[in-house]
């Protein structure tokens, strides 16, 4: 009889145990693995999915054939650093003063003590990663980059990150992985300055016959691999990564976090540097476009992008992954070297109808290709909710259950999730330091000074002596300034900017209309 109550009393706790473990199994599935994916500099019209330009990205297309497709989602500025930290954050980049374009020794942007998507999903039992590029920054200013560098991803949410510092024309030219420089060998330390070179390092400009690639502006300054650099580095030749491999690197390595995380849920920021400058594609992509190095790396991350998926499908989870997919400004051609962007565009239209482009207050510089994939979860359509990158914090708390909230990021969950259309209403974008104001298809540029065109990039700024006032529907290409004809409207606009953004610009009536 003891016997008898002491097998009972085992099988109960078996039985118990398992499910228990079916329990917690059950509530590890319950929450989605979540991957984004950030291209920098891709345009709108970069992707065939948006049917504007002549390139063909086919696994880019199955994203966004196979999920929502956005034809207005916006990057939070247009440029690089602002978009980064309005997405992770949730915040406004202009409320932050230093949230501007940071060179590669710049302190870390983001305050440890501020909340983070990657913060906030660990809070939820998330592991968490980066792989790819950063641009916000690392320590505290001046990093002594032969040790353990802190504060960087690590400190505001990332369990595992790999990085390159700032971005791929930018000195330091290594890789970090979780604060550490990949590959450094100690007797060889690593020197960077972004004000003076060091004694005896050869330059793009006294050293033109170093070079593989030609400078065209604001590059001149170290040689790495034959690529002239914006800033001076000396030393770490063991840790200097090789161009044309790193799109290679950071497939492999994201492939590596999905394979080693799987059995838990996980978020991915996978960060591609393409199209950015200096494009330099690996040898099997050399071509493949007729466009020259931008066309070729587009190429490149499409078919990383692909690569990505299978392992995804490979591993079991894709039908557990929400995959997010954007950029993080719209596309710019000459950007710094000659790589024949603007000889060999042909009929390709990067910015598709928009007029602009990176730096653009124009909506070229904002608007941008946005997707969110979930196999078995999402149906596919094509939705003209107004969305922002910024939305994506409050989004996914929403997703994992948290109670946690950004400042200007609104719970568009099933606005990504692909149950409503009903997107925001109002959103302010911005462009190094100026920002305008867009509420449904109307779109306000206040006055600015300075230069119409920015004729080293050949894109338009968007900066006028008066007021812009644009009706999208009508006018995608944002060609009639309505701003006379439709005086109510803009005032109404003003003061609704003026109201969030916290800037005067006085009765429309006193200034000059065009």
């Amino acid at each position: 009889m003891k016997i008898t109550s002491l097998a009972s009393i085992i099988l109960l706790i078996f039985f118990s145990s398992c499910n228990n473990n079916e329990q917690a199994n059950k509530s590890q599935k319950a929450k989605p693995n979540i991957v984004i994916i950030y291209l920098d500099d891709l345009g709108y019209g970069d992707m065939s999915a948006y049917d504007a330009g002549t390139l063909n990205t086919p696994n880019m297309d199955m994203l966004a054939n196979g999920g929502v497709k956005f034809t207005k989602g916006y990057a939070p500025s247009a440029t690089c650093t602002p978009s980064r930290y309005g997405l992770l954050t949730g915040i406004y980049p202009w409320r932050n003063e230093r949230a501007k374009i940071l060179p590669g020794t710049a302190p870390l942007l983001i305050d440890t003590t501020q909340m983070t998507i990657p913060k906030m999903l660990k809070a939820e039992g998330y592991h968490t990663g980066i792989v790819g590029k950063w641009h916000l920054g690392l320590g505290k200013g001046n990093a002594n980059w032969n040790e353990k560098i802190s504060p960087g991803p690590n400190e505001v949410g990332f369990d595992h990150s790999y990085i390159l510092a700032a971005t791929q024309d930018r000195v330091p030219t290594v890789y970090i992985k979780n604060g550490n420089v990949v590959n450094l060998d100690p007797n060889d330390p690593i020197e960077v300055s972004y004000k003076e070179n060091f004694e005896g390092e050869p330059t793009g400009k006294d050293n033109p016959e170093l070079l593989k690639m030609k400078w065209h502006h604001g590059h001149n300054n170290s040689i790495v691999n034959g690529i002239p650099r914006i800033g001076f580095m000396k030393g770490g030749e063991k840790a200097k990564w090789i161009d044309e491999d790193m799109a290679d690197k950071f497939l492999e390595e994201a492939q590596q976090y999905v394979k080693a995380h799987k059995t838990e849920p996980f978020f991915l920021y996978y960060a591609l540097q393409q199209p950015h400058v200096p494009r330099t594609p690996h040898p099997r992509f050399v071509g493949k476009s007729s466009m020259g190095p931008r066309g070729d790396v587009i190429l490149e991350a499409d078919w990383c992008i692909g690569e990505f998926v299978k392992t995804l499908e490979a591993e079991g989870i894709l039908e557990n992954t929400l995959i997010i997919f954007s950029s993080d400004n719209g596309p710019v051609l000459n950007d710094g070297y000659y790589d024949d962007a603007v000889e060999k565009l042909g009929d390709h239209t990067p910015w598709g109808p928009l007029r602009g482009g990176k730096y653009s207050l124009f909506e070229a510089g904002t608007r941008v290709p946005f997707l969110t994939y979930w196999e078995g979860t999402i149906q596919p359509t094509t939705s003209d909710a107004m969305v922002s990158q910024l939305d994506l914090y409050s989004s996914l708390a929403a997703l994992v259950g948290s109670e946690s909230r950004a400042q200007d990021s609104n719970n568009l969950l099933d606005v990504f999730l692909g149950k409503s259309q009903e997107g925001r209403e109002e959103l302010i974008i911005e462009a190094t330091s100026r920002t305008a104001y867009k509420k449904g298809d109307w779109v306000m540029i206040p006055p600015y000074k300075g230069v119409k065109v920015n004729e080293r990039v050949d894109i338009e700024l968007g900066n006028d002596d008066v007021f812009q006032l644009y009706n999208l529907k009508n006018d995608i290409g944002q060609q009639e300034n309505l701003a006379s004809s439709e005086k109510k409207k803009l005032q109404q606009m003003v003061s609704e900017f003026e109201a969030i953004r916290g800037e005067s610009f006085g009765e429309i009536e006193e200034l000059e209309l065009k």
